[in-house]
């Protein structure tokens, strides 16, 4: 399904950046575009995001947690 129309961002390409590592909607926008031209997915690509990262195994590694940013970079 595509989250974000403007960008061509569907929901696999973000559970799979978050499933690579990507900590923040910020970062998202930076690795797919996903949020940066008109916003309207923002709320989605969010939830998308947090679920994904939610149901990864905690590693414990090198990653540093930033917040959720909920507006587009």
């Amino acid at each position: 399904m595509y989250v974000c129309l403007c960008n061509g961002v569907t929901e696999r390409e973000i559970r799979q950046a978050a499933q690579a590592g990507c900590g923040s909607m910020a970062e998202l926008t930076m690795r797919t575009g996903c949020g940066a031209t008109c916003g309207s997915c923002v709320s989605m690509a969010c939830e998308i995001l947090d679920e994904t990262r939610n149901e990864a195994p905690r590693t414990g590694g090198n990653v540093v947690p930033f917040p959720l940013v909920l507006s587009a970079a």
